[in-house]
């Protein structure tokens, strides 16, 4: 048997791999039993939301690029590495920001890279740039992009009207709602695309991976992926409304279901890797890594009697600082006022109603006042002795719009007093415009992403816990952005309604 032929294996290296992936497997497991809710959460919008059940084939895409690489990385020696502690650190406050402003995707987040670092904790830096790839896929798998919805409805919307009146069919658009002589048709959430397009990043990162060696063409594929994906769904939505213009809204609507939900994902996916195939340049025999380049001496390698331990207490510290500062809570007053300001008088609510969505809230009321003018308004307020997980102000399904009611959410529209402030569509058609103002420590904003800073400002900084969610809204008809303006001036302010309303002056 020639030299060439014959492989050997040191001495004491498969016992060294034993003892590492032994050390990952325990310090990974301990991690998920640290943050067990937050991997069941995750693994939960996998099972249960279409939008991201994609991630349920993802965890075997990367086991097996895992597997590619296992080979060709064996020969490589791991150790235990202290930079990875500096990771664990960030992961661990990026984890805690999402406890303490109640947002479950920074949690997840966290998590993941937690995980991550203690792969760079127990197999070294070598190791970690040969599973860069892999390592960094695996970011998708924290839920992400349902922000993206409003968007992509109002896109989807824009687009499609465009091409009925290229088509030569008359339509009208209010806000994500067009209206063609064939019917009333909404670009619902499910209609935005977003399931698709969140899918089709996750598949065509793993395709340019797969497919190309030039970062250039990697990044040019994928966002062409991406807008093809935009294109073709407002496509679809265009399709089904001439679809209706022809046969009728109800034999369209079946076509719609089956076409996008068996065919579209495949077409569109298949369109997209024959436009991009003349442009691989990535041989299919390629190795999946190079290891050669993964040579030099371990840097900043320790002791796993070191190491390990120090992996271990910084989640464990990050999980005793959050238990720590998140059970604080402030009681709010018997009964929060809302004042009856000069001008306007008390009645009972007329109209489609309208009532909005606090859940977890510990008071809520729902109020209607009437002007000399006969404009009406209605003045919703949520409050809470402390926010946390499923009782939070800001919140995916919370305030204005009840996802379980038939009010949508239309379109946006100018501040009002400094308010988030839209117009939201009931069938009939019946719109109505409301102004939502948040309460964290005190001060008011209509900046959702304002009031989670302050949220999590507080609970980390010993801020008051409490938090309210001000609501004033009126029907088109009724008065409008106009009552509500004429409302919150005559009130003193949406500063001077929360003030009242907590008895802080």
């Amino acid at each position: 048997m020639s030299a060439s032929t014959l492989k050997l294996t040191r001495p004491g290296s498969w016992t060294r791999w034993q003892a590492h992936l032994a050390a990952l497997a325990a310090l990974s497991a301990a991690i998920l039993a640290l943050f067990h809710r937050d991997a069941a959460d995750m693994a939960g919008i996998w099972w249960h939301s279409s939008t991201f059940t994609h991630c349920l084939l993802m965890v075997p895409m990367i086991g097996w690029l895992v597997a590619q690489r296992t080979k060709l990385l064996r020969p490589l020696t791991p150790v235990f590495w202290w930079p990875a502690l500096v990771w664990m650190a960030g992961a661990g406050i990026v984890w805690l920001v999402g406890e303490a402003a109640g947002v479950g995707l920074f949690r997840q987040l966290g998590l993941v890279l937690m995980l991550q670092g203690a792969v760079a904790a127990t197999l070294g830096e070598r190791l970690v740039r040969g599973l860069l790839f892999p390592l960094a896929y695996a970011l998708l798998l924290v839920p992400f992009g349902e922000e993206l919805v409003p968007l992509l409805q109002t896109l989807t919307a824009h687009i499609s009207i465009v091409l009925l009146h290229l088509a030569g069919l008359g339509a009208h658009m209010e806000g994500v709602f067009i209206t063609t002589r064939a019917g009333f048709f909404e670009v619902a959430e499910e209609c935005s695309g977003v399931s698709f397009l969140i899918a089709m990043l996750a598949y065509s990162t793993f395709a340019a991976h797969l497919c190309f060696k030039s970062w250039t063409r990697r990044i040019v594929f994928v966002a062409g992926a991406l807008a093809t994906t935009i294109l073709a769904n407002a496509l679809r939505a265009w399709g089904t409304m001439v679809a209706a213009d022809i046969w009728g809204i109800e034999a369209a609507g079946g076509i719609d279901h089956i076409f996008y939900g068996w065919i579209f994902f495949g077409v569109v996916i298949a369109l997209v890797m024959l436009v991009a195939r003349r442009w691989f340049d990535r041989p299919a025999g390629d190795a999946a890594v190079d290891v050669a380049a993964l040579g030099g001496t371990p840097r900043f390698a320790g002791a796993a009697k070191a190491v390990l331990p120090a992996a271990l207490a910084i989640p464990l510290v990050f999980v005793g600082w959050a238990a720590l500062v998140g059970a604080r809570a402030a009681p709010l007053p018997t009964k929060m006022e809302i004042a009856v300001p000069a001008g306007w008088t008390e009645t009972i609510g007329d109209g489609i109603f309208w009532g909005p969505r606090f859940d977890g809230a510990d008071q809520l009321w729902l109020r209607h006042f009437v002007d000399a003018k006969g404009r009406r308004v209605a003045v919703a307020l949520g409050g809470y002795e402390r926010q946390a997980e499923g009782r939070e102000i800001v919140a995916f399904g919370q305030g204005a719009v009840d996802p379980d009611s038939q009010w949508a959410w239309s379109a946006g529209l100018p501040a009002i007093e400094g308010g988030k402030t839209e117009r939201l569509l009931h069938p009939g058609p019946v719109l109505r415009d409301v102004a939502t103002f948040y309460v964290v420590d005190g001060a008011v904003t209509g900046s959702p992403r304002a009031a989670k800073l302050a949220g999590l400002k507080a609970r980390l900084l010993g801020g008051d816990p409490r938090a309210l969610t001000l609501i004033v809204s009126s029907e088109v008809g009724q008065g409008g952005a106009s009552a509500i303006t004429d409302y919150l001036s005559a009130s003193g302010g949406a500063q001077a309604m929360a003030d009242r309303a907590l008895e802080t002056r």
